[in-house]
């Protein structure tokens, strides 16, 4: 597995550098959301209620998001890079107002929605347009560029939820989003070429798989609601019992939703998309996060949200540092990878449940436990999916630029809805005292130290492929 020299500057400069900015800015957009709405959900759930549907939020939010990565192929072909960007914007502002207005709950659910289809969209059609307007060479640090928008995302979205949320004004925070979806319909309007006339005609959605996968993921989250472990492990038997048949349903289907043998456990594409799956995994428990930190160690909603943030700065430095190893390096960056993940999650483990810790020397260990976790994601990521492209056959690449929006997003709403059943069965609904809140943390971050030692696993396969 080899990658090619290339420069920053290459990517930053000339006709690049517009594009660069367009297609960086999606990420940025949806991303930025994701904070805000972390931030805020503790303040949220304070004022309109629905702690049990906690997990609900990101988990419909990211479900969508998967249907609108989906879709994106389809869209792109029949209307072309700029309107395809109008139309997924205008969905995701959409949402974003239902959430700014919401009476309660349910109502905030449907705009996450909303926000989430539109979202998949933006989030798909970026990974989709580089291996269409770059050179192969600059594939891992377009990756790295594109995803370290997480990292500016840390910047933005934990200050504008936590400055809402403090001045107890949750619902401008998503009103802010408003006119920067505007002036981004503006910019890819400018930067992005039109549609092109002798384009092909789009193929038919795999609908079939699109149904069990989100089936799938919604009966975790169903059996999540309740306190019963009955009902959560039930949740957990049908979601396995759908994911089995959606693996052989795609194996034989003619519209596929993943690239051909994506599912035969012996090819290097099946070992790349379980590692990267299993990674994403590993850092889906942050959702409780800004929670643990507002009740357990008394920290403002900006504080909280900054601190849960450092995961996604983690993830954005060992991208930047990693984008342009050559040679063996991105063979031991995906390697290293889980290892940092293992380590971040033991700490967190041990020391997000020990409440009353209030000084910033006693909270270190927590903030970089954060840290780690994103730098053991990002560390091997621009080549896990520069690879993907690189495997995939030359009839494969479009579904196979989709397909890493299309399970990046699978596997965060799986781990969103896994951590709700942990939580919820380990006591975080427990009104009388600390206690459950403190149990929840230990066995949500012990029990998710699972995801990186498999992904270690796979990872080693997937070098050896």
């Amino acid at each position: 597995m080899q990658a090619q020299d290339s420069s920053w500057g290459e990517l930053l400069l000339g006709k690049n550098a517009t594009r660069s900015i367009a297609l960086s800015g999606g990420i940025a957009l949806y991303a930025t959301n994701t904070y805000i709405a972390t931030t805020i959900l503790p303040s949220v759930v304070a004022e309109i209620g629905g702690l049990e549907l906690y997990a609900w939020s990101t988990t419909l939010y990211v479900v969508a998001s998967i249907l609108g990565s989906a879709l994106t192929s389809k869209l792109l072909q029949h209307t072309g890079p700029r309107l395809a960007y109008t139309i997924a914007t205008l969905i995701f502002m959409v949402g974003v107002l239902i959430c700014a207005l919401a009476p309660s709950m349910p109502v905030m659910l449907a705009g996450r929605l909303i926000q989430g289809l539109g979202g998949g969209v933006l989030l798909a059609l970026c990974y989709s347009m580089i291996q269409l307007v770059f050179e192969e060479r600059l594939w891992p640090r377009a990756m790295a560029l594109v995803s370290g928008m997480w990292g500016v995302a840390t910047l933005v979205g934990p200050a504008v939820g936590g400055v809402f949320a403090e001045m107890d004004a949750w619902r401008m925070a998503f009103g802010v989003m408003v006119p920067v979806s505007l002036a981004y319909i503006a910019l890819t309007h400018r930067a992005l070429p039109p549609r092109d006339s002798e384009a092909v005609a789009s193929t038919r959605l795999p609908v079939v798989q699109l149904v069990l996968l989100a089936a799938a993921v919604l009966a975790v989250c169903a059996g999540s609601v309740s306190s019963l472990p009955s009902w959560n492990v039930l949740g957990i038997a049908v979601c396995a019992v759908l994911v089995f048949m959606l693996i052989r349903y795609e194996s034989s289907a003619t519209v596929r939703l993943l690239p051909k043998d994506a599912f035969r456990f012996s090819t290097p594409l099946c070992a790349l998309y379980a590692t990267t799956c299993l990674l994403v995994i590993g850092m889906s428990s942050e959702i409780f996060m800004p929670y643990f930190l507002q009740h357990l160690h008394g920290q403002s909603p900006l504080a909280a949200g900054y601190m849960t943030a450092l995961m996604a700065a983690g993830w954005t430095v060992s991208e930047i540092l990693s984008s342009g190893w050559t040679g063996r390096g991105p063979q031991r960056a995906i390697l290293a990878g889980p290892l940092f993940i293992v380590i971040g999650l033991v700490m967190l483990a041990i020391t997000t449940p020990m409440a009353g810790l209030g000084e910033w020397r006693q909270l270190a260990p927590i903030c970089l436990g954060l840290f780690l976790v994103g730098f053991g994601i990002g560390l091997g990521w621009p080549h896990l999916l520069t690879r993907i492209l690189q495997v995939a056959s030359e009839q494969d690449k479009d579904t196979a630029a989709a397909s890493i929006t299309t399970l990046q997003l699978f596997a965060m709403a799986m781990g969103a809805a896994l951590a709700g059943v942990i939580s919820n069965v380990a006591g975080i609904n427990d009104a009388t005292s600390d206690a459950g809140i403190a149990n929840a943390a230990l066995w949500l971050f012990g029990l998710f130290t699972v995801a990186p030692v498999l992904a270690l696993v796979m990872a080693r396969r997937a070098v050896r492929s």
